[in-house]
């Protein structure tokens, strides 16, 4: 079942949204020129549907005679009188503001057929300079009006019909415009009949590899009055239709969207969700180079260090706050300021640079050059900001609980238990000396234990328990830090992981659902 043709209104819109949304991120022509057509299609919509057609060929084709023989007098001077303004001459048939229409067409020369055919009223026909005029300005205004005008009439003559200039600059390229496009073969006078016939064969298997095998061709003699009356009708036929201005537009439209697709991908609005692999491979390069590693030690040494205050000897404590915490010398917990951490060295750098480049090829994969720019563009703006953004998600990264466990208390509490009865010990020692100084070292029985005194097992006793303690806890204390630093290591690579997300995948992502966006609309502006 054949698909119902999208409406000029709907094909217009699509454009529109394409060009929305690759204004900003896709640099290349087709996009202004598409912008450009937009402007002329609301212009053109607005000024009524009188129908333009232009009559544009080389010099000494014959146009500007045929020009005049249509208009019905001579408006357009021919052959070597003609000016070399560069500026069209236009002839109206009716009233259907067709001054407005010539004044957005910047055609300041007109002339109005009286009395006028019903059956062109509407038509405006446009005699352009020569497309090969020595001026440049005069080629430069038949580029411009080809662009604007509703129906191109291409007047080609026996000598010159297969001009590769012709065919290759104008003709070729309207193969999409082959509905709003007329090939008139004048002075066929010239020729004898079967010369006729075999120019015009000739003539039709160029226009058919060109693919413009729909367009008509009206053989003319626009001396003799030959073939005027089969091109009006013609142009009768397209001027009663009003759908001339329509039909270009939707040429166009479908042309600019043609050129467009050059930057679509085959494939595009395929799935390519980013694997679980590829995901954690550029959260841990950004780890490394965010200083995650030296966080980690930190917080490993951290924990060793105050597990070594609570479970080691009281009376050494003091000691280990002679050294800084090695947490607190590197300012987190606060996202909104610096870390100090040291920068990432050329190693960590060159991860993350191969991670970015991973990424940004994996979003980039089967993407027309174009597009692959742009997402370059987009990974290179997430890297300016990736650094301070990585500094302050690990900064304000929560890290864990920080408290003691119990058994490093219970232990804490039992080694001051210890080195009380260790210091009971040295004080009975210190006792009897005093006792034995005064000699009444007799008068206190001294108690002992397997032969050994009291006190001086007391002292022994009780700094060799709290040693042994200490040697005990020792490796629970190690193996408390390790989980403790594997925690902050998870946490920090989820903050920095959620980093990569906003900062590196969902940009990549959001160009790639933006081409698949452009994409879809440039096929709907084409179809």
């Amino acid at each position: 079942m054949r698909r119902r043709e999208l409406s000029l209104t709907d094909r217009l819109a699509a454009l529109r949204e394409a060009v929305e949304v690759a204004d900003g991120r896709l640099e290349v022509p087709e996009v202004a020129r598409a912008r450009t057509l937009l402007a002329k299609a609301g212009a053109r919509e607005a000024l009524g549907d009188a129908t333009v057609v232009a009559l544009a060929g080389a010099t000494g084709s014959g146009k500007s005679t045929l020009f005049n023989a249509l208009s019905g007098s001579e408006v357009s001077t021919p052959g070597v009188r003609r000016p070399t303004t560069g500026v069209a001459h236009a002839s109206v048939w009716g009233e259907h503001g067709a001054d407005r229409l010539l004044d957005w067409l910047q055609v300041p020369r007109r002339h109005r057929v009286q009395p006028a055919d019903p059956a062109l009223d509407g038509l405006v026909l446009l005699d352009l300079p020569d497309h090969d005029s020595i001026r440049l300005e005069n080629r430069l205004e038949v580029d411009r009006l080809v662009e604007l005008v509703d129906v191109l009439v291409w007047v080609l003559d026996p000598q010159k019909y297969a001009d590769a200039a012709v065919h290759s600059r104008y003709l070729a390229p309207l193969a999409g415009h082959a509905g709003v496009l007329v090939v008139v073969l004048n002075q066929v006078d010239r020729l004898d009949d079967a010369a006729a016939r075999a120019c015009l064969a000739d003539l039709r298997g160029l226009l058919d590899r060109e693919g413009l095998a729909s367009t008509p061709i009206v053989p003319t003699a626009a001396r003799t009055g030959a073939g005027l009356p089969e091109l009006r009708t013609e142009l009768a036929r397209r001027v009663a239709a009003r759908r001339a201005a329509t039909d270009r537009l939707a040429a166009d439209a479908r042309s600019a969207a043609a050129a467009l697709a050059e930057h679509c991908a085959p494939d595009a609005g395929a799935d390519r969700s980013r694997d679980r692999a590829e995901r954690e491979g550029l959260a841990d390069a950004l780890a490394d180079a965010a200083g995650v590693p030296a966080v980690v030690s930190a917080v490993e040494r951290s924990a060793r260090r105050r597990g070594a205050q609570h479970t080691g000897w009281p009376l050494l404590r003091w000691t280990s706050k002679l050294r800084a915490d090695p947490l607190s010398r590197l300012h987190l917990g606060d996202e909104a300021a610096r870390t100090s951490l040291p920068a990432a060295g050329a190693v960590q750098t060159a991860g993350m640079d191969a991670a970015l480049r991973r990424a940004r090829d994996a979003a980039g994969q089967g993407l027309p050059q174009a597009w692959r720019d742009e997402l370059r563009r987009t990974a290179e703006l997430s890297e300016e900001r990736l650094a301070d953004r990585l500094d302050r998600a690990v900064a304000g990264t929560d890290l864990g609980p920080d408290r003691t466990p119990l058994w490093q208390r219970a232990v804490g509490g039992l080694q001051w238990l210890l080195a009380l009865v260790a210091l009971a010990g040295v004080l009975w020692l210190l006792a009897l000396v005093g006792l034995g100084l005064l000699q009444l070292d007799d008068v206190v029985p001294l108690p002992r234990v397997e032969g050994i005194p009291l006190p001086t097992l007391l002292l022994v006793g009780g700094l060799l328990a709290g040693l042994l303690l200490a040697l005990v806890s020792r490796p629970l204390v190690h193996a408390g830090a390790r989980r403790r630093a594997r925690t902050a290591r998870r946490r920090l690579v989820e903050r920095v992981a959620e980093v990569a997300d906003t900062e590196v995948a969902e940009p990549l992502a959001e160009a790639r659902a933006d081409h698949d966006r452009f994409c879809a609309a440039v096929g709907r502006a084409g179809s």
